[in-house]
């Protein structure tokens, strides 16, 4: 599975970016997709998850209730829809799937960079 991120930018404090990952290569909706992020210095973290049918979201503390994701099996896409930005969400974002069964991520995209000023 080949995952290409795709959205980031440089947005103001309180802006909105939506994020996309589209896969290919394999049976999209049979996986698990999650977002990370990596900002400078620091270890990549976990920011929110999908399940296969998009039924069930988890995400981390520090996003909820500004970001959304949602995917769209037809398109083979995720999105991650941010609102509210703040400086602190300046990182690389990263898409992941997680095969059924799996303990980890089996697959990650390259990254996309999103930059919030203040």
């Amino acid at each position: 599975v080949q995952l290409q991120a795709s959205g980031g930018g440089l947005v103001q404090a309180g802006g909105s970016l939506r994020l996309s990952c589209a896969a290919s290569g394999g049976t999209f909706s049979r996986y698990a997709m999650g977002w990370f992020r990596q900002a400078p210095g620091k270890e990549r973290e976990f920011v929110s998850v999908i399940s296969q049918s998009g039924s069930i979201k988890n995400y981390a503390g520090s996003v909820k209730g500004r970001f959304t994701i949602s995917r769209d099996n037809a398109k083979n896409t995720v999105y991650l829809q941010m609102n509210s930005l703040k400086p602190e969400d300046t990182a690389v974002y990263y898409c992941a799937a997680k095969a059924p069964f799996s303990d980890k991520y089996d697959y990650w995209g390259q990254g996309t960079q999103v930059t919030v000023s203040s």
